[in-house]
């Protein structure tokens, strides 16, 4: 059966929370209006700006608006989504596991919580644990279907206004996480600012959205010739735009791997052999210089670590995730159901502000 046409007059909600959300569900929406769907957005507290929103995209603004809309499937990037919303309800991930664990020292990347009904993987190493937690729980369907936001890495979309041809320097990319702990802004700062005034390398910098105001006021204060801080709702193009990037243990670093570039981290919590990994800041600049030669061995790791990653390279992900939506939405299957969760449901309507049914 063509699942992708099955998407005709089907209503498709987009649910986020963040500003790098619009990125991963656009491709995915894309697909949706493609094939004769519906498709209108819900912007959940004040982490998400609405002014991303383009012109054509339609806005609910309320509970009462999207129980009124009733959409057949929602789809989140995130960890939670309300359950008393109408339709299915699919995880897409808001990125890729990136060894960060939590005070239990558990991983966060690989639990379920009672909210989805399908989890759409990104390739065989977050398959295999989600198929585990489905035979085991029993709620919930996962099919392996790649990362939406890729598909554009894989599509050419026309020129990209962070790659500079007048400019023949290589090009570093800069990325942090916000935890205290693992990011490596508070801890670089005196090499990068070297970085910024020695002039080897056309400099490019983006930080985690919740990264504290003081560091990104910091940083943007190096702004010159050499180095631009980068605040954008859409990473993909600056990846692309970069020779090298300079990481902590920020899930962005799969998604620049994906491309088969190396990446230089600093002190990462899961370091590997398709990582240079360095824990003293004074041979941060020598790794960085390392890795612009694009050693064999190293590119060789990473392809080897991308085809658990994310194996596909054909720009077809959403199409992928349409389908096993609309399977799920036309399947007799029954699931079991979902635990109640009391008072995570509780937590989700007073956030919300919804008490109603």
């Amino acid at each position: 059966m063509n699942y992708l046409a099955a998407s005709k007059n089907k209503k498709y909600l987009m649910y986020i929370s963040q500003n790098y959300s619009y990125a991963i569900l656009r491709p995915l929406q894309a697909q949706i209006l493609a094939h004769g769907g519906e498709v209108c957005w819900f912007l959940e507290g004040n982490d998400v700006n609405p002014d991303f929103l383009a012109d054509d995209e339609i806005q609910l603004n309320s509970i009462k608006a999207i129980k009124q809309w009733s959409p057949d499937a929602t789809f989140a990037p995130a960890n939670l989504i309300p359950t008393f919303f109408p339709g299915k309800k699919v995880a897409v991930f808001h990125g890729f596991d990136a060894g960060k664990l939590n005070k239990k020292g558990e991983n966060d990347h690989f639990k379920a919580r009672g909210c989805f009904d399908l989890y759409c993987t990104q390739g065989p190493n977050t398959t295999g644990p989600f198929k585990a937690l489905e035979q085991q729980l029993g709620y919930f369907k996962v099919t392996e279907t790649g990362w939406p936001p890729l598909d554009r890495f894989f599509i050419p979309e026309g020129t990209n206004r962070y790659k500079d041809s007048s400019d023949t320097r290589l090009t570093l990319l800069i990325c942090s996480t916000f935890s205290k702990r693992l990011s490596l802004a508070p801890k670089l700062y005196e090499q990068i600012k070297q970085f910024s005034q020695h002039g080897k390398w056309r400099i490019l910098m983006q930080f985690h959205p919740k990264m504290p105001t003081e560091w990104i006021t910091k940083y943007k204060a190096l702004s010159n010739e050499n180095l631009t801080f980068v605040e954008t709702d859409n990473v993909l193009p600056l990846l692309q735009a970069a020779d090298v990037m300079l990481c902590d243990t920020s899930s962005i670093l799969q998604m620049f791997l994906v491309q088969r570039k190396p990446v230089v981290t600093f002190c990462n919590k899961a370091p590997a052999k398709h990582l240079l990994d360095i824990t003293n800041a004074q041979e941060v600049e020598a790794a960085i210089e390392h890795a612009f030669t694009y050693p064999a061995e190293l590119i060789n790791n990473i392809e080897e670590y991308c085809q658990q990653l994310h194996p596909y390279a054909d720009g077809k992900s959403s199409e992928r995730v349409l389908a096993a939506t609309n399977e799920l939405l036309l399947s007799n299957k029954k699931l079991k159901s979902k635990p109640l969760n009391l008072i995570r449901q509780f937590k989700m309507r007073k956030k919300l502000n919804y008490w109603g049914w």
